[in-house]
């Protein structure tokens, strides 16, 4: 009798554990499904689901979050519902709920989404060692690129300036700079990407090399405060006081017209280096 009640028992369990997992295995095979419908009818959601319903409301309000789930319900393994979920959220400064949607479309379609969210945690959510790896994984699948006008070893440089590692920036700036003037001219030398480099040649302390890069931004940029501000500094640390003091006067007055990092997302989010007038 006891022995018919321990094997009834385990009976029990095995089915019990059987169902759990076979309740797991449907689960998994859910998340990673092939998706349902075609690329012109994923297009047609897309319409139903964002033309005709979140992009009505407030982007920034729980009915476009509402509008979207509506569509997901239906498709979950559209990458650009999952990406319009998130961007409102990196914009309020919700970075870690917005991960976990942007992971989501990163999911679904990589090639689109994984440099994109590269970008945010650079730019706004500043993982910077995790930008760099989502960069430096996606460049080497996809191969050279940009993103929100900038290359890929742009951010990856960037991200190295903020964790103090200046040398690893300076020689990701210059791999760029003389890949610009390589394969398109100087013309096409971006004033951003200069001041960036400058800096990387301030912070090591080669401030005559940081004024030329510095007068090359400005050249593009003539107003730009914040690097005439640091082209102060690099004047003061070279004893060049007349210049220096000039200089400075010109880059308050250009800071209190609002010529500054002129990014779209600059309205977002506060910029590596930008200088705090006030």
């Amino acid at each position: 009798m006891r022995n018919l009640k321990l094997y009834i028992l385990t009976f029990l369990f095995i089915s019990t554990l059987n169902s759990c997992k076979q309740e797991e295995n449907l689960k998994l095979s859910s998340e990673n499904a092939i998706p349902k419908f075609t690329e012109k009818q994923q297009d047609s959601l897309k319409d139903i689901y964002l033309n005709n319903g979140a992009w009505l409301t407030d982007v920034y309000s729980q009915d476009w979050q509402n509008e979207i789930d509506k569509g997901l319900k239906v498709d979950s393994t559209i990458a650009y519902f999952w990406q319009q979920k998130a961007m409102p959220l990196f914009k309020q400064g919700k970075y870690e709920v917005g991960m976990t949607f942007i992971d989501k479309a990163v999911k679904y379609n990589p090639e689109r989404w994984q440099r994109y969210r590269a970008f945010i945690k650079c730019i706004f959510s500043k993982q910077y060692k995790d930008a760099i790896i989502d960069f430096t994984d996606y460049q080497e699948t996809y191969g050279y690129g940009f993103e929100m006008d900038h290359s890929y070893n742009f951010y990856i440089a960037l991200s190295y300036l903020q964790l103090s590692e200046f040398e690893k920036a300076e020689n990701l700036f210059e791999k760029d700079y003389e890949r610009t003037i390589d394969k398109k001219g100087e013309d096409w030398l971006h004033h951003l990407d200069l001041f960036y480099y400058g800096i990387s040649k301030y912070e090591l302390k080669k401030y005559e090399e940081a004024l030329v890069l510095f007068d090359q931004a400005l050249e593009r940029y003539p107003q730009f405060s914040d690097v005439q501000y640091y082209k102060t500094k690099a004047l003061y640390k070279l004893g060049e006081i007349e210049e220096a003091e000039s200089v400075y006067k010109s880059a308050k007055e250009n800071a209190r017209k609002g010529f500054s990092i002129n990014e779209d997302n600059v309205v977002y989010e506060r910029y590596p280096y930008q200088v705090r007038w006030n």
